[in-house]
């Protein structure tokens, strides 16, 4: 098998020939560029690795490497390594199951109501319908729904075209302020599962439908009512 050093020797005994077959001695310096030109030959070259190969075979090489690092230094060893990255791997899966689904850009609210008007017992009997399926993300959406549409029916709120869920709750929160946080965290709800990637739950629909309920018997303040009215 030939290697570097027997194609060094064939580069010298080129030389050699080239001068009339005399047996001469040759300075190392011109050996060594006679040697580097005679290996530039595209010859030697044939069944080198492509650039991708030399990258992929360095990349793996360096993975290697650290992998042996990171389970020479693991307790338990490659054992050890292996519970290691199944624990962040179970972490990272909670911390997005947590967080929702990731955002590609701001948070864009809409209008509340996406179809034409429909009354609040037809937003109400939908909404049954999805919590009686386990939909609950819906069911959160349709009940939120029904009590904006709800308080648009008994005047408490303007019936405006294109209203987002936040808006409809700071303005009844405003009329119903012993409300006013409850309204709050339901849009938000509303707004997580609508556009935030987020799932409901039955306890979540429960809330707003908790709200829903007491809203229907709850006495608005509105502007101008004394304050002995109002307590």
């Amino acid at each position: 098998m030939s290697g570097a050093g027997g194609t060094t020797a064939a580069a010298a005994e080129l030389l050699i020939r080239s001068s009339g077959d005399i047996p001469v001695d040759i300075p190392r310096v011109p050996a060594r560029e006679a040697a580097r030109h005679e290996l530039s030959e595209p010859m030697y070259h044939e069944n080198d690795p492509n650039p991708l190969q030399r990258a992929l075979d360095h990349l793996w090489s360096w993975i290697g490497d650290l992998l042996s690092s990171a389970s020479d230094a693991a307790p338990g060893g490659p054992a050890g390594l292996v519970v290691l990255v199944l624990i962040v791997i179970a972490l990272i899966a909670a911390l997005l199951w947590r967080l929702g689904a990731p955002q590609r850009g701001p948070l864009v609210t809409e209008a509340l109501f996406e179809s034409g008007p429909r009354s609040a017992p037809e937003h109400r009997a939908t909404a049954e319908a999805h919590a009686a399926a386990g939909r609950w993300s819906q069911a959160v959406q349709e009940r939120m729904r029904a009590i904006v549409r709800s308080l648009e029916e008994r005047t408490l709120l303007d019936a405006r075209p294109g209203r987002t869920a936040d808006e409809a709750a700071a303005e009844a929160g405003r009329t119903l302020p012993a409300h006013a946080a409850r309204l709050r965290a339901a849009a938000q709800a509303f707004d997580d599962v609508t556009y935030g990637g987020r799932s409901a739950d039955r306890q979540a629909y429960l809330t707003v439908l908790a709200l829903d309920l007491d809203l229907e018997s709850a006495t608005p303040q509105l502007s101008g009512t004394l304050p002995e009215a109002a307590e």
